[in-house]
C-alpha cells in the first residue's frame, strides 16, 4: 500500500510538471507528418511517415504509440453501440463484437496504412458513441495481395511451452475486397502456491502445496470482406472459435496434528468454448444530407463442461469424488439502424434505432460418491434458460458554436427477461437514459469537455443460474430476480497537447449508482447476486505521454496512467458504510477501461524508446494496483497482487521481419487471497476458519517473429 501511494504520488507530480514542458516546447514546429485540424482541434491526423521511427509491423502497432490514446476493444455492455470500442476502419466501425478491434488491426499490415486520424470531437457526423476520443484508420486503396504472418514461442518457468501461429491473407476477388486468417495456439499455462488454514482462534493447523497445470488448444478462423452494390457498401465479418482447457490442480495438505502424513486434493476440469459470430452492415447516402446504416449481428456459444473434485485421506483412501457436468448454450442478436441528417448548418442529427435478444441456457448435474456410490446431488436453481428481448431509441444532435461542442441526446430502452426451468418468471424495465457532453476549445492544444449521461449495465445471465465452484467446496447461487443497474456519470477533463507527441490528460468524475449488483442476503450463510441498493463512486484520473528527450534520451517517451477512487455503498450484512465489492482482474498488467472493478487505485507507467537508425526498441512496464475485497454474506476475501513489471526489446533489421523478446512478470509476483470464513452473517459472529493462498504465475519469456509478404 505505501509503495503505491508512492508511486501515485509520483504519478501526480509528473501529471503537473508536465503542462511546464509543454509551455517550454510549445514554439517547436509540429513535424510534417503530423497535422490539425483548424476546427477547433478536433482532429490530429498522423500520417504513415509518424510512425516509422517505431518499425510497426502492423496497424496494431501504429494506433498503440498514437499519443495520449488508450485503446478500447470495447466491454461486453448492452447492444452494439456500447460495445464498439473506439476504433475505426476507413471511418466504419466493424460490425463484430467477440471479434475486438484489436484483432481487426492486429491483421492490417502497416504498409497498408495510409494515415491515422485521432478524432477528438464532431468530424464529418462520427457518432463518438461516448467515447472522448477515437481513432480511424484510413487505409490506401488498389494494393496487392498480401499475407501477414507472426508466430511465436513462450516459455514459463512454472508451466509448459506455448507456440503459437497467426496467418492472414488480404486481397481483392472481383470487386470483393477481404482479409481471412487463421490463429492457432496451444493453451499452455502453469502456477504454484500454498495455502495455510487457520482455526476459530487464529492458530495454524494445516499447510498445503498446490502445483497447476492446464493444457489445450485455442483454434480461431475470421473472414471479413467487402464490397459495393451500387451505392451501397456492404461489409461482412464472420469469426469461427474453438478453445479448449483442461486446467488440473493437486493440493498436498499436511495436517499439523499428523506431521508426516498427507491428505491429497484434486480438482480437474475439462471445457471447450466453441463460439460463431457472423456480423453484416450496409452503408448508404439515402440523399444528400441523410446517410444511413443497417447492422445485423448474431453470436453463439456453447460451453461444455465436466469438473470433478477428488478427496484422499491420510491412508490414501478416497473419501468423495463429486462431478459436475454443465453445459451451457449463450445466443445474441442485434438489428440496428443508425441515421445521420446533416440538412441544418453546424447541426448533425443522429437516430440510432437496435433491437437485441440475449439468451443463456444452463444445465447441470451433479453427482456425490461418498464410498458407498454415487449419488445425484440436487442444485437449486441451476437447470435454467433465461433471455431478455430489448428495444433501444436514441435521438441526439451535435452542434458547434464558435469553439464549443454540444453534444444532447436522449435514448429510451424497454426490455423483458423471462426465466423458465427450475426458477419461473417475467418482468418488464424501462429506463430513460439521458446524455449531454460540452466541449471546449481553449486554444494551444487545449480541450475541456463536461460530461453527463445515464448508463445501463449488462446483466451476466449466468447469475441467474446457480453454478458450483469446487476449489472453495461451495455453490453459487443464482438470482431470479436480478434486474440492471443504472449510474448517472459526471465527469469532467482537461486535455493539452505539445509538440510532437506530449500529452496530459486529467479528469475528475462523480458517479451516482441505483441498485448496485453485489451479494444480496438469503440466509446468514447463503446469498445470491442482487441489488444491494444506491451507492456512489468518485475519484480521479492522469493520463500522460511525457517525451524524454530534454533528459537526454533521444526519441524516447514515458506513458503514465493513474487512477484514484472511493466508492460508498451500504453493506447489506452490518447495515453500515462500505466501499463497493472491487471483483475480477487477474494480473495487474491491465488498463484502466474495467471502472467498474472499484478498484481503489491503479498505476502503470511505460517507457519506451527507439533507435531508428539502428531499427532496435526496448521498454518497460511497471504497474500496481490496491487489494481488492469482496464482501460475501459469511465471509471476507481479499485479493492482491505484488508489483507487476514487464519488459521488451525488438528489432526489425534483419530479413524484413520484427524479431521481439518478451519478458513478463520478472519478479515472479505474488498473488494472494485472504479469506476469513464466519460462522454465520460476516462480522456478526465468531470466525469459523481463515483461509491464505498465495500463487507464483512464473516468469514468461517470449520470442515471437512476424512479416509479411
Amino acid at each position: 500500500m505505501k509503495a503505491g501511494l508512492n508511486l501515485l504520488y509520483v504519478a501526480i507530480m509528473l501529471g503537473l510538471c508536465t503542462p511546464l514542458m509543454g509551455v517550454a516546447q510549445q514554439t517547436a514546429q509540429q513535424s510534417p507528418s503530423v497535422t490539425t485540424a483548424q476546427t477547433q482541434d478536433q482532429l490530429v491526423s498522423y500520417n504513415a511517415d509518424f510512425f516509422t521511427q517505431y518499425q510497426p509491423r502492423t496497424a496494431l502497432d501504429m494506433v498503440r504509440q498514437v499519443p495520449g490514446f488508450l485503446l478500447d476493444d470495447g466491454e461486453n455492455n448492452r447492444g452494439f453501440g456500447a460495445a464498439a470500442g473506439n476504433i475505426l476502419i476507413n471511418g466504419r466501425r466493424p460490425s463484430a463484437k467477440q471479434n475486438t478491434p484489436s484483432q481487426f488491426l492486429s491483421r492490417i499490415v502497416a504498409s497498408q496504412v495510409e494515415k491515422i486520424e485521432l478524432i477528438r470531437g464532431q468530424v464529418r457526423g462520427i457518432d463518438m458513441l461516448g467515447h472522448s476520443a477515437l481513432v480511424n484508420i484510413i487505409l490506401q486503396g488498389d494494393l496487392p495481395a498480401v499475407v501477414r504472418w507472426e508466430t511465436s514461442m513462450r516459455h514459463n518457468n512454472r508451466g509448459p511451452v506455448k507456440p503459437m501461429v497467426d496467418v492472414s491473407l488480404t486481397d481483392r476477388i472481383s470487386d470483393i475486397d477481404y482479409t481471412a486468417g487463421v490463429f492457432v495456439e496451444r493453451e499452455a499455462n502453469g502456477e504454484t502456491g500454498d495455502r495455510q488454514l487457520y482455526n476459530s482462534l487464529g492458530t495454524l493447523t494445516e499447510t498445503s502445496e498446490v502445483v497447476q497445470q492446464s493444457r489445450g488448444i485455442q483454434v480461431e478462423s475470421t473472414l471479413s470482406a467487402s464490397t459495393w452494390f451500387g451505392e451501397t457498401l456492404v461489409n461482412a465479418n464472420g469469426k469461427i472459435s474453438s478453445d479448449h482447457r483442461n486446467p488440473k490442480q493437486r493440493i498436498k495438505i499436511s495436517p499439523l496434528a499428523t506431521p508426516g502424513k498427507y491428505r491429497h486434493e484434486f480438482i480437474i476440469d475439462d471445457l471447450t468454448i466453441k463460439g460463431l459470430e457472423v456480423g453484416v452492415d450496409a452503408v448508404r447516402n439515402l440523399n444528400a444530407n441523410l446517410l444511413g446504416k443497417g447492422i445485423l449481428l448474431l453470436y453463439l456459444e456453447n460451453i461444455p463442461k465436466l469438473s470433478t473434485r477428488r478427496l484422499v485421506n491420510t491412508s490414501n483412501v478416497q473419501t468423495l469424488f463429486r462431478s459436475a457436468d454443465s453445459d451451457t448454450d449463450s445466443t445474441e442478436g442485434i438489428a440496428r439502424l443508425e441515421f445521420n441528417w446533416s440538412g441544418i448548418p453546424e447541426h448533425d442529427i443522429q437516430l440510432n434505432l437496435e433491437g437485441a435478444y440475449n439468451a443463456v441456457d444452463g444445465s447441470l448435474v451433479q453427482t456425490d460418491d461418498k464410498g458407498v456410490g454415487p449419488v445425484v446431488t440436487k442444485v437449486p436453481g441451476a437447470n435454467s434458460k433465461v433471455n431478455e428481448v430489448r428495444w433501444d431509441v436514441l435521438l441526439k444532435d451535435n452542434l458547434s458554436v464558435g469553439k464549443f461542442e454540444f453534444d444532447f441526446g436522449l435514448g429510451a430502452e424497454y426490455s423483458t427477461i423471462s426465466q423458465t426451468g427450475d426458477s419461473e418468471q417475467e418482468r418488464s424495465f424501462t429506463f430513460l437514459k439521458p446524455s449531454g457532453v460540452v466541449t471546449w476549445s481553449a486554444g494551444a492544444g487545449q480541450r475541456i469537455r463536461l460530461t453527463a449521461k445515464r448508463e445501463i449495465s449488462q446483466l451476466n445471465f449466468n447469475d441467474f443460474i446457480s453454478t458450483t465452484v469446487f476449489e472453495d467446496d461451495d455453490v453459487l447461487l443464482g438470482n431470479p430476480d436480478l434486474h440492471p443497474d443504472s449510474t448517472w456519470i459526471s465527469d469532467l477533463s482537461y486535455e493539452k497537447r505539445f509538440g510532437k507527441i506530449g500529452v496530459i490528460k486529467v479528469t475528475v468524475f462523480h458517479h451516482w449508482i441505483d441498485d448496485v449488483l453485489d451479494l444480496l442476503p438469503l440466509t446468514a450463510t447463503n446469498a445470491v447476486p442482487g441489488n444491494i441498493g444506491k451507492g456512489r463512486r468518485w475519484g480521479t484520473e492522469i493520463e500522460n505521454s511525457i517525451p524524454l528527450d530534454w533528459i537526454g534520451l533521444s526519441n524516447s517517451k514515458l506513458t503514465l496512467t493513474a487512477r484514484w477512487q472511493d466508492s460508498t455503498v451500504i453493506d447489506p450484512v452490518l447495515g453500515v458504510s462500505r466501499r463497493l465489492s472491487a471483483q475480477g482482474g487477474n494480473t495487474a498488467y491491465r488498463s484502466l477501461m474495467t471502472s467498474n472493478r472499484n478498484i481503489h487505485y491503479f498505476l502503470r507507467g511505460n517507457f519506451r524508446q527507439d533507435f531508428e537508425a539502428a531499427k532496435v526498441a526496448w521498454g518497460v512496464t511497471v504497474a500496481e494496483r490496491d487489494v481488492r475485497p469482496l464482501y460475501k454474506v459469511d465471509e471476507l476475501d481479499t485479493y492482491n497482487d505484488d508489483v507487476a513489471v514487464d519488459a521488451f526489446i525488438e528489432t526489425t533489421r534483419w530479413w524484413g521481419v520484427k524479431l521481439q523478446v518478451l519478458g513478463e512478470n520478472l519478479l515472479d509476483f505474488k498473488e494472494w487471497r485472504d479469506r476469513t470464513v464466519y460462522v454465520g452473517a460476516r462480522g456478526l459472529s465468531p470466525v469459523d476458519f481463515r483461509e491464505v493462498r498465495n500463487r507464483y504465475n512464473g516468469r514468461k519469456i517470449t520470442l515471437s517473429v512476424s512479416g509479411s509478404f
